[in-house]
Parts: structure tokens; sequence; C-alpha cells
């Protein structure tokens, strides 16, 4: 890895939701319109799913060269990235699926990417959300 700021995908079976906690992220983070943060949500005729191209393409888009984190939904988001990592070519070098809860791992991830944390760090952060208490 190189410098720059770490870069996050946000996957999510619905175009809305996606870009909704992607700008969502970037308010809370107050990171700005260039912030390394994109969406991939849904497929690329508006429809619910998944899109390897529209992943990859995400990827591409918010990489900088300190590593992509990705954070995913539900299910076939998660097969889908984990095909796209398997195949090891399709997206940026140093990659990674965050395991993490989807809302608050991607608000988690975009604070400590625009702090300038490392990929490791935005990966624990956007992890320890788990934790996070509501009651």
């Amino acid at each position: 890895m190189t410098g720059g700021t770490v870069g996050v995908v946000l996957v999510s079976h619905s175009r809305e939701v996606a870009d909704s906690a992607a700008a969502l992220a970037v308010a809370l983070a107050g990171a700005g319109p260039d912030a390394p943060v994109a969406a991939a949500g849904g497929t690329p005729d508006g429809g619910l799913g998944t899109s390897s191209e529209l992943i990859a393409g995400a990827a591409a888009a918010v990489d900088r060269g300190a590593g992509v984190a990705v954070l995913v939904d539900l299910g076939s988001a998660v097969l889908t990235v984990k095909a796209l990592l398997a195949e090891g070519d399709e997206l940026p070098p140093d990659t990674r699926l965050v395991d993490a809860p989807f809302l608050e791992g991607a608000i988690a991830a975009v604070v400590t990417a625009s702090a300038g944390g490392g990929l490791d760090a935005v990966e624990a952060a956007a992890s320890e959300a788990y934790g996070y208490r509501k009651a």
C-alpha cells in the first residue's frame, strides 16, 4: 500500500439504500464531496439485486492507493464480493470485504478513513460497530 485515503464501497440490494447510506456516512463524517466513498446498489437496470459490474466500478472509483473497504447488506452481496475477490483481477489491490453492520459500519468506516486511518483501522472501526448499544 502507498499513500492516499482508504476508499469505502457500500453494496446494497437497493440503489436507494446504498446511495442514502453513502450520503449519510459522508455527511456525518464531514468528509466532503470528494470523499472516496461509493455506492454500488441494485442492478444496472435499477432493479433489486447485486451487480459485480457496479461493485467493481465503485471500487475502482474510490481507489486512492491505500486499499478499499467493502461493506455489504445481505447474503448475495457477500457472495458477489467474495467471487470478485476470488477472481483477483476485477477489484483494486488491497480490497477487503469487511464484516460489519451495514449502516453503523459504513459511518465508522468513512469517519476513520476520512481521519486518515489505514485499511486495518477502517476495518476495525467498522467491525466494532457490532458492539454499538442502542438501549
